[in-house]
């Protein structure tokens, strides 16, 4: 048995401890290395001697990934293991990358005691120091150290990544396999400091700092005043940390050889009557899972872009990061500490694969693992033990349950008391202190939250995968009522899509794996360049800290979390838009009190104006009237002629105030949704068997008197069951007003799509103005961003940008909207309706896998509705509320056509 299928997790590494900015010199090997790429594992060592000529090799960054560079190609799998399951044996093809650089070792270090640090490789490392083997180690995202102190002068670092190894079992998460030496290297002189342990706790005004360090050192905190010696515990007032208020108070410990920068936050976090608390209150944990992700450099991820993550969570009211299923880089939760974030640190832990044997040898109860499960546990919790923004230890993700999580969780309690202990997977609670789930149902939280018990969260919930996540409000609604609820944390942040140079970006497929799991990958709230996509606008608004909300002539602020000082805001607006007026204005029509609550000051994460709540109320409102007409329908000799619409024999509208305009037909169905495609809610297979993609429209009756109607079948081939569609065309001022009726025809038990009409429209018409919600899109069950106003928009701007296509873009509680081209001339339509409009049908929408394939048509559709399904969440969770659930029922809706020149 090889180092690489071996149960051992390591050999010849340091013992853990934590990453500390200190005094010593460093240096940096990060850089251009040398490298090659060979197939299989058991090739020879020949690179390891410091002579051999690599000049035949090309070169690598460090940190990188070799699949990001030429070298391979990544793999996306979720559950599934890309290798036959025999544990502890990983494939015989298994890509091997060897690395060598060369570096001249500092006279300052020279004498001392030196040390090499790899902060994470995928997934197993074999390292030579001028032809010397140092050992080996596993553990992707985690830190190693091998003791280098004989180094002198000119030195060679050679090292041997594997792709796979036993350790790919433990590592089975649902990310992108991207092998390679993907953080940072370095050497670092050692003093007497090689380890310190800050406990900073917190109680009634009064902080206790007590540092432990693996030498006699000075302690000074000379904000407070402090002057002491490790193993001393001393008791001031301070303020305490928080994620709301981050407050930090930078120490030093000091030898005489030796000194260590530190910033220490005074919290405690403790459990008492089945609430989460921290410094004495309850916490509310908003938060968001964060895979590492960057869509050129994968887990790579710069500083600057760790900053960008953390100031976008900040401003869109996130206040919690679970680290989903790995340390992260330790720079991000530095910046966690500086800017406040609640964080559930994860150990680098899931075998999320073995579901499929029913759990047959899984490594969490196999005694040969229990090693290397304590390992990484312990390296997580040593690296990582003197943030305060840290305030749970999780043990992993999807791993089922077993003795040797149990021994994790023995371990983490007697080294770190102070946190509590986290695991979904152990249902039973038995060796957790918090009760934690995924993706349970609205009616099942609410249950739980009003049981007795240990604190409950949900660890993932509103799986944010293509549009959506429905029901944020909802889940929100429930931690907030239950203190028993610490709160939860969406899935997830970002949309791993990596960089491609024809989709655009790719998901799993799209590198020719032989299994994968598509694009169950992008599944974020951002898209894959951080833009953010209209799940995150929702998710800050239910996340809002404050809750403004409008009680008779009242405004009523009730602060649900500790906020920065705000200043407030209105503007009052009509159908014409926002009105510049310190008092509201006697306007015909409908009225709206917009009111904002912004940052009254800067803070280190948005300038002062920033906005962190808002709420709206209609003071006055305008029922929808349908304008008196006088035109009556007139036979031609080529059908009908009524205002300003020409219609064939049929009935069928041919053209509306000279431009091309076609006929409404009733419309059943979206463009799946990755949600409806779910196993929560799988209502496309339910849509794809009604037949609701391929409807056919049967003409019954055309009269004409003082109305035109037009009376037709709808149904799908093969189905007996159907809709009676009437659409009547009335005279309306300067337009026509179209009055739909919908009946059904049989029984219709299931839910539909969507109940609306939808008209071609020309090309040229790509100018949208509407007054209603915006300016994003909204369903029944999202668009908690959305406000009501008047928008303006392009065709191609009503359009998210989802990385798979998908159904997208409605505006909803549409009063009015017009679609002109560039001089103005085109439609006017009016009524209480939600709207979309494309370049393309709802089935060019389905077909297309990627972005780049959908093409414009030669015109576009105009979709009119007046009922939609709920998106929900059902991609991975529960599908749409029974409230948003849309079923055909009989209805009428009428609007107004006004063509405009």
């Amino acid at each position: 048995m090889s180092y690489y299928d071996d149960f051992a997790p390591h050999e010849g590494i340091r013992a853990p401890r934590a990453l500390l900015h200190t005094s010593a010199p460093r240096l940096s090997l990060d850089g251009d290395w040398r490298f090659r790429l060979s197939p299989v594992a058991d090739v020879p060592a020949d690179f390891v001697d410091p002579e051999f000529d690599d000049s035949a090799w090309g070169t690598l960054a460090v940190p990188a990934h070799w699949p990001r560079h030429g070298h391979g190609t990544p793999w996306y799998t979720n559950v599934v293991y890309p290798f036959p399951v025999d544990p502890p044996h990983p494939p015989e093809e298994n890509p091997t990358g060897d690395y060598r650089i060369g570096f001249d070792l500092p006279a300052e270090f020279t004498g001392r005691h030196v040390v090499l640090r790899f902060e994470g490789v995928e997934s197993c490392a074999r390292v030579w120091l001028n032809g010397t083997e140092l050992g080996f180690f596993t553990g992707s995202r985690l830190p190693a150290e091998f003791d280098v102190t004989p180094a002198r002068g000119r030195n060679v670092l050679a090292v041997r990544v594997h792709q796979w190894s036993a350790a790919s079992y433990l590592e089975d998460q649902d990310q992108w396999w991207l092998p390679g030496i993907f953080r940072s290297v370095t050497l670092e002189v050692r003093g007497d400091l090689d380890d310190v342990f800050v406990h900073a706790s917190y109680s009634d005004g009064q902080g206790t700092l007590l540092v432990d360090a693996s030498a006699r050192a000075a302690v000074s905190v000379p904000e407070l005043g402090i002057t002491a010696f490790t193993g001393d515990a001393v008791t001031v007032p301070v303020e305490p940390w928080s994620a709301e208020r981050p407050r930090l108070y930078d120490a030093v410990v000091a030898t005489d050889s030796e000194s260590v920068r530190l910033r220490v936050g005074f919290r405690t976090v403790s459990i008492a009557d089945g609430v989460l608390l921290v410094n004495g209150e309850p916490v509310a944990l908003r938060g968001v899972n964060r895979h590492e992700f960057h869509p050129d450099h994968g887990r790579a991820v710069p500083r600057e872009t760790m900053i960008e993550d953390v100031l976008l969570m900040k401003r869109h009211n996130v206040n919690a990061v679970r680290t989903s299923h790995y340390p992260p880089h330790p720079a991000f939760l530095d910046l966690c500490d500086e800017y406040g974030l609640w964080v559930i640190d994860e150990c680098d832990l899931e075998t999320h694969g073995f579901t499929f044997s029913g759990w047959e040898k899984n490594p969490s109860d196999v005694a040969e693992w229990r090693g290397s499960y304590v390992d990484r546990m312990r390296r997580t919790v040593e690296r990582d033990k003197n943030h305060p923004s840290i305030i749970l230890w999780s043990l992993g993700n999807e791993s089922h349950t077993g003795a040797n999580l149990a021994a994790m969780a023995e371990w983490t309690r007697e080294r770190d008391p102070s946190r509590p202990i986290h695991y979904e997977g152990d249902a039973a609670c038995e060796y957790v202190d918090v009760y934690s789930r995924m993706y349970a149902p609205h009616a099942e939280v609410d249950r739980i939250g009003q049981e007795p018990g240990i604190p409950f969260l949900q660890c993932e919930y509103a799986h944010a995968m293509g549009n959506g996540p429905g029901g944020l409000a909802e889940y929100v609604a429930l931690f907030d009522r239950h203190p028993r609820i610490a709160g939860g944390f969406v899935w997830e942040w970002i949309d791993h899509g990596l960089r491609h140079p024809v989709h655009e970006y790719a998901y799993g497929g799209d590198y020719g794996e032989p299994i994968h799991d598509g694009n169950f990958v992008v599944d974020g709230l951002l898209f894959p360049d951080r833009t953010p996509s209209p799940g995150l606008l929702d998710l800050k608004k239910a996340y809002e800290p404050v809750r403004l909300s409008f009680v008779d002539d009242r405004l009523v602020v009730d602060e649900l979390r500790p906020v920065p000082p705000l200043r407030f805001e209105w503007t009052a607006g009509d159908r014409s838009g926002v009105l510049d007026s310190a008092e509201l204005p006697p306007v015909d029509g409908e009225t709206w009190l917009t009111v904002r609550a912004v940052l009254a000051e800067d803070q280190p994460w948005a300038p002062a104006g920033h906005e962190v709540a808002w709420a709206q109320r209609r003071p006055s409102e305008a029922p929808f009237v349908v304008p008196a007409g006088i035109d009556r329908p007139q036979q031609t000799d080529h059908g009908f002629s009524f205002g300003p619409g020409e219609f064939d024999r049929f009935g069928r509208l041919r053209s509306f105030g000279g431009l091309a305009i076609g006929p409404p037909h009733l419309a059943l169905w979206r463009a799946p949704t990755d949600n409806d495609r779910g196993e929560g809610a799988r209502l496309h297979d339910t849509w794809q068997a009604l037949g609701l993609h391929r409807l056919t429209h049967r003409l019954d009756e055309v009269s004409a008197a003082g109305t035109l109607v037009v009376r037709e079948r709808t149904a799908a081939p093969a189905w007996q069951r159907g809709a009676r569609v009437t659409c009547e065309w009335a005279s309306a001022g300067d337009g026509l007003a179209l009055t739909v009726h919908v009946e059904p025809d049989g029984e219709w038990p299931e839910p539909i799509a969507k109940l609306a009409v939808t008209l071609p429209l020309p090309a040229e018409l790509d100018q949208v103005t509407w007054f209603g919600r915006g300016p994003g899109e909204a369903y029944p069950d999202t668009g908690l961003a959305t406000w009501v106003g008047r928008f303006e928009s392009t065709v191609d701007g009503m359009q998210t940008p989802y990385v798979r296509p998908q159904e997208n873009g409605r505006r909803a509680d549409v009063r009015w909207a017009t679609l002109t081209d560039t001089l103005g001339r085109g439609l006017r339509v009016d009524g209480q309706f939600g709207l979309t409009v494309r370049r393309w049908t709802d089935a060019d929408l389905a077909a297309a896998t990627h972005r780049n394939e959908l093409v414009p048509g030669d015109g576009l559709w105009l979709t009119i509705d007046v009922g939609h399904q709920g998106i929900g969440t059902g991609s991975c969770g529960p599908g749409a509320l029974p409230e948003y659930t849309l079923t055909l029922r009989k209805t009428s809706f009428t609007v107004v056509l006004t063509p405009l020149s």
